[in-house]
C-alpha cells in the first residue's frame, strides 16, 4: 500500500505519494497563499495529491490513507488544527475537509515538528532507536519527542515545544511572550540578532564585507562562514551561539535521556561545526558525564523531505 503526505508550510503545500519504506516517489508542491480560507487551502492539497496518483499511475484505491503536518497546535485525535497563526486557522477541522475534498478515507494530522521527528525516528537517521528526541533549528526552535515510535505531545497536543523553556531569566524577548526562551538564543533568528550586535560593535571583521556593509544582510550563515575564514569576532559570535545553544541540549539530555537527540532545520547543515563543539560543552555538563553510554548527538538526515514522510507515517503510530 501506499500513502499521501502533505506537508503544510506558511509558504508552500509539499504532497508526496510515499511507500510503506518511507521512500517518496513522487512529489510535488504549490503555493500556500497563507490567509485564505482553510478550504481553498486543502482543495489545493487535494488537487496535488490527484496529479500526483495520476503521474505515479495509481489511484486512491491504491492509498491506506493520508497524513497532514501543520504547523501550530494540532489535535491528531480529532483531525482538528486548533491554532495555526500564519494560516489563520482556528479549531479547523481539516482530516474531514481532505477526506471530503480528496475522497481518501483515513486522514491523519499531526504537528509539524512532531511528524520531523517521526519521520527519523521511523525511517531517518534515528530507525534503531526506542526513544529520541529531534531539534530543528530555524526561524524558531522546534521540538518532537518520540517514544517507541509514538509522539509525545501531552494531554492537550502542546506538548514539546522545547524551544519554550527559560534558560535566562528575564533575557531576550521571544515572540511567545516570556524573556529568555531557548528559541530566543539558539535559533537562526537568535543566532543572526547576535550577528548584527557584533557587526554594530566591531568594525574589524570580514563580515562587515560579507554583508556587503549592510547590516541588514547579515544571515543565519555570515557568522560560521567568517569563522571558518578565521575572523575572530564572527568565531565570538559562533561561540556564544553553541554555548546557549549546548546548554539546552544539556537540559533535554537530563530531563529525557533519549539514545538519540537529532538536530534539524536550516542550521543543521552546519554539521560538524555544530555536534563537535556541542559535545565538547556536553561531555562536561550532562548529568551522566562520568557514564559509559551517553546520548549520540546527530544531524537529521531526511532534510526537506522530513515532512512529507513524517506525515505519510502518522497511520503508522
Amino acid at each position: 500500500m501506499y500513502y499521501i503526505g502533505v506537508d503544510l508550510g506558511g509558504t508552500n503545500i509539499a504532497v508526496g505519494i510515499v511507500d510503506e519504506n518511507g521512500k517518496i516517489l513522487r512529489q510535488g508542491s504549490v503555493p500556500t497563499n497563507a490567509g485564505r480560507p482553510g478550504d481553498e487551502i486543502v482543495k489545493d492539497m487535494a488537487s496535488l495529491s490527484r496529479k500526483l496518483l495520476a503521474e505515479e499511475g495509481l489511484t486512491l484505491d491504491d492509498i491506506e490513507y493520508a497524513g497532514i503536518v501543520s504547523p501550530g497546535a494540532v489535535d491528531h485525535d480529532n483531525g482538528i488544527v486548533t491554532r495555526a497563526t500564519n494560516l489563520k486557522f482556528e479549531f479547523y477541522h481539516i482530516a474531514d475537509r481532505l477526506k471530503e475534498f480528496l475522497g481518501v478515507k483515513k486522514v491523519y494530522v499531526e504537528n509539524d515538528a512532531n511528524a520531523a521527528a517521526l519521520a527519523e525516528a521511523v525511517c531517518g537517521v534515528a530507525k534503531d532507536c526506542k526513544f529520541m528526541v529531534m531539534i530543528t533549528l530555524g526561524t524558531g526552535v522546534g521540538g518532537g519527542i518520540v517514544l517507541d515510535k509514538k509522539v509525545y505531545s501531552g494531554f492537550n497536543y502542546a506538548g514539546a515545544e522545547l524551544g519554550h523553556m527559560v534558560i535566562q531569566v528575564d533575557g531576550r524577548p521571544c515572540p511567545c511572550g516570556r524573556k529568555g526562551c531557548w528559541e530566543a538564543y539558539s535559533s537562526a533568528t537568535g543566532l543572526v540578532n547576535m550577528t548584527k550586535e557584533k557587526l554594530a560593535e566591531t568594525k574589524d571583521t570580514i563580515m562587515w564585507e560579507m554583508v556587503d556593509n549592510n547590516i541588514e544582510n547579515a544571515n543565519p550563515r555570515t557568522a560560521f562562514d567568517a569563522m571558518r575564514k578565521g575572523d575572530k569576532a564572527a568565531k565570538e559570535v559562533v561561540d556564544v551561539f553553541i554555548h546557549y545553544l549546548a546548554e539546552g541540549i544539556c537540559n533535554l539530555i537530563n530531563i529525557f535521556q533519549p539514545e538519540m537527540l537529532v538536530i534539524g532545520g536550516g542550521l543543521s547543515n552546519e554539521k560538524n561545526y555544530l555536534v563537535d563543539p556541542i559535545n565538547e560543552v556536553i561531555d562536561k555538563m550532562q548529568f551522566t558525564s562520568g557514564y559509559l553510554e551517553k546520548t549520540k548527538i546527530v544531524i537529521a538526515e531526511l532534510g526537506n523531505d522530513a515532512g512529507i514522510v513524517g506525515a505519510a507515517m502518522l497511520g503508522k503510530q
